[in-house]
């Protein structure tokens, strides 16, 4: 492998393969993802608690989860993983053709560690020669695998239907702590609306009457404040800090910090 990433889609399987290389960002999860850690390790963190998975580990990710993410190659410098992306319509349909209903709500964390067992490792096996169906054509082939993978879940863990078959969206919560616990993910107003249960309108409304202030005010203000102190009481680079609170890249951030602070954030204040 080569140092660019090597990033190949089977929609909706994923490989990623890249090396010699730390790689830290977020990510929002649209869709649940049953994933198999190759080689490497990755950091994943919901704000409150971290998630570890090292070579040759499985993980379901829930939908609609905030995550950010440190990939760390191994020894022998690669890092790379295999992604199955468990969409809502192909789950819907595999629950209509089965009758398979959600009884109750699943309590998890977003990132749910699942133990090694054969059905997983063959199906891994299985899917190699999948690489090459590229035609359109092919695509009923891909949702079948899609399809196998679901039943096999649902073979070691029956109460995952409770959570793979849920299809409601996220209902109306209280905003303020939603909002203090989340205001470091890089999401547009729209998903955070989204995610709070309300529409954009609403949670600009609802927004305005907890906090004072219109949303982007106060999520800027909020990230810079914790970069302040990041940077000042923590002596952490600038690099190290856009990210974390939520920057989507290092110009932006530094432009407002320069703007709100009245000097580039290139080392702690009072210190040389």
């Amino acid at each position: 492998m080569n140092e660019s990433e090597d990033h190949r889609k089977i929609n909706p399987i994923t490989y990623s393969c890249y090396t010699r290389k730390v790689r830290e960002g977020e990510q929002f999860i649209p869709e649940h993802v049953f994933s198999f850690q190759i080689s490497g390790r990755l950091m994943m963190s919901d704000g409150e608690h971290t998630y570890i998975f090292e070579s040759d580990s499985f993980r379901l990710t829930r939908r609609n989860s905030m995550l950010k993410f440190v990939k760390e190659p191994s020894v022998d410098g690669a890092y790379s993983n295999v992604s199955i992306f468990l969409d809502q319509h192909t789950l819907k349909v595999l629950s209509s053709e089965n009758g398979f209903k959600k009884e109750q709500d699943f309590c998890a964390p977003p990132v749910i560690a699942l133990q090694s067992h054969k059905l997983l490792t063959n199906y891994m096996a299985s899917l190699p020669p999948y690489d090459d169906l590229t035609d359109p054509k092919n695509d009923l082939l891909k949702i079948l695998k899609i399809k196998e993978l679901i039943l096999i879940l649902l073979e070691l863990k029956p109460g995952f239907k409770d959570l793979l078959f849920d299809f409601s969206e996220p209902g109306k919560i209280d905003l303020e702590s939603f909002m203090q616990r989340n205001y470091r993910f890089n999401l547009s107003l729209g998903r955070f609306a989204y995610l709070s249960g309300r529409s954009l309108s609403t949670f600009k409304r609802d927004f305005e009457k907890i906090f004072h202030s219109r949303p982007g005010k106060w999520l800027l203000q909020k990230r810079l404040q914790d970069a302040h102190f990041l940077m000042n009481e923590k002596s952490l680079s600038a690099s190290k800090v856009f990210l974390e609170v939520g920057f989507e890249n290092l110009s932006h951030f530094s432009y407002a910090y320069k703007k709100a602070y009245g000097h580039a954030p290139t080392k702690p204040e009072g210190k040389v």
